[in-house]
């Protein structure tokens, strides 16, 4: 059989595996396993098999993604959204709009020590939803701009998206942080933009909040002092190259936990417990990890990557052409899997093209993110819709996905500009 007819049947068999909700890792590295062993054998297969997870689990590289989740359980632990979402409400609660507002700036400022959309969109949804219910707010919008606010979490720095994209691609972590820094503030102008538009065209479904007294406001930036404090730390001390993206994630979750331990919000059991969360998380994407780099072997023995290249470079549609090609690939794949999965699965075949057309690696891994981004809120999966019905069962699934329809359409909007306009993504870094 030849390698050609190999790699058709490993795609199927992959695609079947997943439609019968085998886990993406898992059926990822059955079918690299076996695909592998039929090209060269079954005994190099089964070397490969014992290799891969522990070179894999001991590089020091990967070792920025627990350090990040670690962070951002901590960060959740301690209470951190709470105190950003109880700041936004008094300064902007009182507008049209002003919970949605709040909820938005709170979701980006607890992106900013997190890092993950689904732990941001699961926190949110148990801090700003109760209160947008209290206020009468539709169900509708609330978990729209809950749904759309997670998705920041995925461009805002740290960013394991972005630290993975680097690590696959071997970019330069800190650059990519960098980089992501205008478009996810972009991101967060354009949704605010969006909600005031909402509020003037159906002024029943977000009603103000009663103002609150200046000093309750100027009292209310005292409790957020902790996260300004985490990202000036981190993201500075990467910017100023005080130290790596590496030592960043491990100085921020040790700097969250000791934040949390002083204002008495993570004592024994509560540390304990984070550890245990964060390393069920780690497992999960470890897993989907190994199982890519399995399947990557396959894909390369099989000179499906190489194939694949030169049908795209090929192509006479221009470099814009074939780049819309792919985006339009992540924006399917991004609607049925999660994006780490896609990075692992798509960027081995599609960063060689990329990079072989001109286009920056830097601008790509911002434009990557960005559309994984839209998988995270866009069905029939939508990652971060789901963990909010999970949260709150009463809000259908229907109504979550109408929520965020507006969104979905501002975001495609936000990834014309970022591709007609690369300077956005490219400005920080270019002046690191």
């Amino acid at each position: 059989m030849s390698p050609y007819v190999i790699s058709i049947a490993g795609f199927s068999i992959l695609l079947i595996l997943m439609l019968l909700r085998v886990p993406v890792g898992i059926a990822m590295g059955i079918v690299g396993c076996i695909g592998f062993g039929a090209v060269v054998g079954m005994g190099p297969a089964v070397q490969l098999l014992a290799q891969v997870p522990l070179t894999t689990v001991t590089d020091y590289n990967l070792s920025i993604i627990p350090m990040f989740i670690l962070m951002g359980v901590f960060a959740s632990r301690s209470g951190l959204s709470r105190e950003l979402f109880h700041a936004g409400k008094m300064w902007v609660g009182h507008v049209p709009g002003g919970l949605a507002l709040a909820t938005l700036l709170s979701c980006a400022g607890f992106a900013a020590v997190n890092g993950s959309s689904i732990a941001t969109a699961a926190t949110m949804t148990r801090v700003a939803l109760p209160e947008m219910e209290h206020s009468n707010y539709s169900p509708v919008l609330s978990t729209g701009v809950i749904a759309a606010g997670g998705t920041l979490g995925i461009m805002i720095p740290p960013s394991a998206a972005l630290a993975l994209y680097g690590i696959i691609t071997e970019q330069d972590i800190s650059r990519l942080f960098m980089a992501g820094i205008l478009p996810g503030c972009l991101g967060v102008v354009m949704y605010g933009i969006l909600i005031r538009v909402i509020a003037a065209v159906r002024p029943d479904d977000c009603r103000p909040h009663p103002p609150a007294p200046f000093a309750e406001r100027l009292s209310s930036l005292k409790d957020i002092w902790a996260v300004i404090l985490l990202f000036v730390f981190v993201i500075g001390g990467i910017y100023g190259g005080f130290f790596t993206v590496t030592e960043a994630s491990g100085i921020g979750a040790c700097g969250t936990w000791i934040i949390g331990v002083i204002r008495r919000r993570l004592d024994l059991t509560q540390t304990i417990q984070s550890l245990i969360e964060a390393l069920r998380t780690t497992a999960s994407i470890f897993t989907i990890i190994i199982g890519a780099l399995i399947f990557g072997y396959f894909l390369t023995i099989t000179q499906t990557t190489q194939n694949i290249n030169a049908l795209l470079v090929g192509l006479d549609i221009g470099p814009y052409g074939v780049l819309c090609l792919i985006i339009l690939m992540y924006l399917i794949l991004g609607a049925l899997m999660d994006e780490i999965a896609i990075a692992l699965l798509t960027l081995p075949i599609v960063f060689p093209v990329v990079v072989g057309l001109g286009f920056d690696p830097i601008w790509f891994g911002v434009i990557f993110v960005m559309v994984a981004t839209l998988g995270m809120m866009s069905p029939p999966i939508g990652m971060n819709v789901f963990v909010i019905s999970s949260i709150a069962p009463e809000v259908r699934l229907g109504q979550i996905y109408r929520g965020v329809m507006p969104f979905i359409l501002v975001d495609l909007l936000r990834l014309t500009i970022l591709v007609t306009v690369p300077v956005i993504s490219l400005w920080i870094p270019m002046n690191m």
